[in-house]
């Protein structure tokens, strides 16, 4: 067996606790460190997973010598500085979604990773789940032809209260950057491309930030993405792709464990494939991967997507006039 690689983990929230969880699940995977902001708090997930350092600061994370790689699972404001500071401490990294609040503030990110020769990939957990290896699969062998449409939701009730970072505007709060995210990225999975063309409905909460969007993307020939993400009401969160052949259903498709291919005139072909954990360990295992073989970036996500994908929400909330207080632009 390869070595383990030594984790650190920065920041002790819900999705740091699920990536630990995940991380349990991978033999050559070791969770090292853990970073905080208090002790109290770094002690309380160490003792959970039972990590060997557990510092009370960042800087002291990103400054141990023996840390192979960071997760950084801070609220995504903090993604920039954090990143920037384990990657000029000369640390690998793999940053949770969205990167940072836009592609100006990306690029930035990418450059300090190519100064310091490190690894670094945005978490999008989705796209390494078993279930998206065959929808490349039916994607690149055109097993429904011709795609036309893809059609997806990411929608669930959540009456957070004001001060809540889903809803803070001062934390970068918003549908768009938190769940809408899951749908951009899902549309430039499918059509491997920016679309030409953007128009969108948005709905503004008490708070000031975006709570319910519909998104219609236009790639010109025929293909469009009809996307819908809120905060506001419950249904179903599948995606569907249609094509001239057929259509491919994804229950759950930001976490799902089961596709369908519906091929016109055929049997329905199903996958079921659930997961080994919580479904984070598929990304670690890829970052894992690739610092194996001695690679900076991922090809199953690369830092162009990572940009494109924010510069498609970039132009989203240009139309809109939404801006972040603490927001670079």
């Amino acid at each position: 067996m390869s070595k383990k690689i030594k984790w650190g983990i920065l920041g002790t929230g819900f999705i740091a606790n699920q990536f630990a969880k995940g991380l349990q699940s991978i033999e050559n995977a070791e969770i090292y460190a853990v970073g905080s902001r208090s002790q109290e708090s770094a002690d309380v997930f160490g003792e959970k997973y039972g990590v060997t350092k557990r510092y009370s600061s960042y800087e002291a994370l990103a400054n141990d010598p023996d840390v192979d790689v960071v997760y950084i699972a801070t609220p995504h404001p903090y993604h920039y500085e954090n990143s920037i500071l384990c990657m000029n401490a000369g640390k690998n990294v793999l940053c949770e979604k969205p990167l940072t609040l836009n592609a100006k503030t990306a690029a930035k990110m990418i450059e300090c990773a190519k100064k310091n020769n490190v690894f670094f990939m945005e978490a999008v957990w989705s796209r390494f789940l078993p279930v998206y290896a065959e929808l490349r699969k039916w994607l690149q062998s055109g097993a429904i032809g011709d795609i036309h449409l893809l059609k997806a939701d990411f929608a669930y009730y959540a009456p957070w209260p004001a001060e809540d970072r889903h809803v803070n505007i001062n934390l970068a709060g918003g549908v768009l950057l938190d769940i809408g995210i899951y749908l951009v990225s899902f549309a430039q999975f499918v059509f491997g491309e920016k679309p030409k063309n953007i128009q969108t409905i948005k709905n503004m909460g008490q708070t000031a930030v975006d709570v319910d969007e519909a998104m219609l993307f236009d790639y010109g020939k025929g293909k469009m993405a009809m996307l819908y993400a809120s905060i506001n009401v419950n249904m179903p969160q599948d995606a569907y792709i249609y094509g001239s052949k057929g259509c491919i259903h994804i229950k759950d498709f930001w976490h799902p464990t089961s596709a369908a291919l519906l091929v016109n005139g055929e049997e329905p072909k199903v996958v079921e494939m659930p997961f080994k954990a919580t479904g984070y360990e598929y990304e670690a295992m890829a970052v894992i991967k690739c610092l194996e073989e001695g690679k900076k970036s991922c090809d199953l996500m690369p830092l162009e997507q990572t940009l494109e994908v924010l510069e498609v929400m970039d132009k989203i909330r240009k139309d809109w006039g939404f801006v972040y207080p603490m927001e670079e632009v």
